[in-house]
């Protein structure tokens, strides 16, 4: 992985727990998609995966493994080649903006 690599859920999707006719978003992956709209040239220097919403997600179990499924998540490269990640809003939006210059949320 050269690039961080942010997976994102893609923003129209049926969930058959409520019938399969109802559509959804993440609202999460949607706060996502509104930085990065915002600020193109930061969001150019990621890797940028959009997945389905149902599990397994199999481009993040690749990167992340089974257990780490919950998106978004940001993934990187460490120094000795294992992977790190953050896949809470917290953890995510804190590396967005220490490892690419993203603004910070406000509190």
């Amino acid at each position: 992985m050269t690039k961080d690599r942010l997976f994102l859920l893609d923003s129209d999707w049926a969930d058959p727990a409520y019938g399969g006719d109802r559509r959804f978003y993440c609202q999460d992956c949607m706060t996502v998609e509104g930085l990065l709209a915002a600020f193109p040239d930061r969001a150019a220097n990621l890797d940028i995966s959009r997945v389905a919403w149902p599990r397994p997600r199999a481009a993040v179990v690749e990167v992340l493994g089974e257990a780490n499924q919950n998106l978004p998540a940001l993934a990187w490269t460490l120094s000795d080649g294992s992977t790190a990640f953050a896949n809470d809003m917290p953890g995510l939006l804190r590396a967005l903006h220490e490892r690419h210059g993203f603004p910070e949320r406000h509190p």
